[in-house]
């Protein structure tokens, strides 16, 4: 995927740098004065920002606010009892793509991973550099580096299956990591190493459609234990499998944007960009 590395994670650059001149700019800002603060001009900001997003820099400015978070849960809160026929059975699923999971044993996870063979491969996505890691069953971790940079990365997920043997073989990831990230539409098996409980949350995420969130409290509702709001927000910092199992959705009630275990300017992206399609 040599053409994707290079130009989205170039696209991923420019949007990251946008989203600081909004936050530094204000939603005020022009067009001009965005294109001015990276230094390119207008037309070249506005040409390459609308492929990355799909609409206009302008229409885009107002997804990247801090009041985003708090509109999506106004306009777009998903009870997650009814989330499974609004998002997962239709085309609301992020790129049309049909998710196929399965779990490790409860037993072979506490082995730390001991047993399991995992190839890995770094792939550019929309949102930056991202570490793709699989068994022979599916992804079982994507890591976004754009924030943390690529060892911090690497050592993240290598660290939560300590035991696991590592291969780095991007060729046997590449089918997988372009139908998670829209370069290709596709089937996209997962293979989710995980505690019980987490488990149950990481599934309870699945369910939210993109371009809409819930909240931490009502995850623990769906999974039964409402009162662990907590273990939620600790169960959903621990997702090993970012975007394609979307913890991005979760929202503090308050409207917060909560924590990202990626960066915060990934998770606003990430909104936004669900956002922008959903509305294009």
């Amino acid at each position: 995927m040599p053409g994707i590395r290079d130009e989205s994670g170039y696209h991923y650059d420019v949007i990251r740098r946008a989203i600081d001149a909004v936050d530094t700019a204000g939603p005020q800002a022009t067009l001009e004065d965005l294109a001015a603060r990276m230094d390119m001009s207008p037309a070249h900001f506005q040409r390459l920002f609308s492929r990355w997003a799909g609409v206009s820099p302008k229409r885009f400015q107002q997804y990247l606010t801090l009041g985003h978070a708090k509109a999506l849960l106004e306009e777009r809160f998903t009870t997650l009892e009814t989330a499974h026929e609004t998002g997962l059975s239709g085309g609301g699923r992020l790129h049309d793509l049909f998710l196929r999971w399965e779990a490790m044993s409860p037993g072979a996870f506490a082995r730390g991973g001991a047993g399991l063979t995992i190839r890995w491969g770094w792939f550019d996505s929309p949102f930056g550099p991202a570490l793709v890691m699989g068994t022979d069953r599916g992804i079982c971790g994507i890591g976004f580096a754009a924030e943390t940079g690529e060892a911090e990365a690497m050592a993240d997920l290598s660290g939560r299956w300590p035991d696991a043997t590592y291969i780095e073989d991007p060729g046997a990831l590449a089918g997988w990591a372009a139908r998670a990230f829209g370069a290709q539409r596709g089937e996209v098996p997962l293979f989710l190493i995980g505690a019980p409980f987490q488990i149950k949350v990481w599934e309870a995420l699945m369910r939210i459609p993109s371009g809409h969130v819930t909240t931490y409290s009502e995850i623990a509702q769906a999974v039964g234990n409402p009162k662990a709001v907590r273990a939620v927000g600790t169960a959903v910092g621990r997702n090993p499998i970012s975007l394609l199992i979307p913890c991005h959705r979760a929202l503090r009630k308050s409207g917060g944007l909560g924590g990202y275990h990626w960066g915060l300017p990934v998770k606003r992206a990430i909104l936004a960009w669900e956002t922008a399609r959903l509305e294009a």
